[in-house]
């Protein structure tokens, strides 16, 4: 039996459920992650030069909210109103700062950090159920890119005409979000925890 080969909007359909099934998975990686964990366990000070539980959990959530924008248009949900409710000790995911300052990055209300963090992942996942995928192919960045943009992964990965909206979901959020469990898993277990998946 031969089979009919698949059109252009099946194989962007397929892209589309993958993602999201995906995108999902993560996300609940990280509501196991933060469920099995206490406040004592997510600001745990291990050593100098090792970041905190804290710092990979509003680093990656908060890189993901921005990035976001650059997706779909809508603003980061963070802002004066979620810090003061969240109060991170440090109210910057860090990107650009020394592990020296982030190491000292400790979450206050721990509740509310859940609370902004699934906000952040349901709206990702509520946008790409909704979206058209005909929108991954649409171009981001252009090459060639600027010093900041060229030493990225998701430079790395792109095609010639440049990062789209496609590469930055796998890279900004989906990669991202897999590096940073990974730091969490390992971390875990400095506080006597197990990991979330075999």
């Amino acid at each position: 039996m031969t089979e009919t080969p698949m059109t252009e909007q099946g194989r962007l359909d397929l892209v589309q459920d993958s993602l999201l099934r995906r995108m999902r998975t993560m996300h609940g990686l990280y509501y196991q992650a933060v469920g099995s964990m206490e406040l004592e366990h997510v600001n745990h000070f291990e050593r100098d030069g090792v970041l905190p539980i804290a710092f990979s959990l509003f680093h990656y959530t908060s890189m993901h909210d921005g990035a976001f924008m650059m997706l779909s248009g809508q603003l980061p949900i963070w802002n004066e109103d979620w810090q003061a409710r969240v109060q991170m000790a440090i109210d910057d995911a860090g990107k650009e700062r020394p592990v020296s300052d982030m190491i000292h990055q400790r979450i206050g209300n721990y509740d509310v950090f859940k609370e902004y963090q699934r906000t952040v992942f349901d709206r990702t996942e509520a946008h790409i159920a909704a979206m058209d995928p005909a929108d991954f192919q649409r171009v981001l960045v252009a090459p060639p890119y600027p010093p900041q943009i060229a030493s990225t992964y998701s430079a790395m990965c792109a095609g010639p005409a440049g990062i789209t909206v496609l590469d930055g979901y796998e890279c900004w959020l989906y990669q991202h979000g897999l590096r940073h469990m990974g730091e969490i898993e390992l971390a875990r277990a400095l506080v006597g925890l197990e990991g979330m998946t075999s």
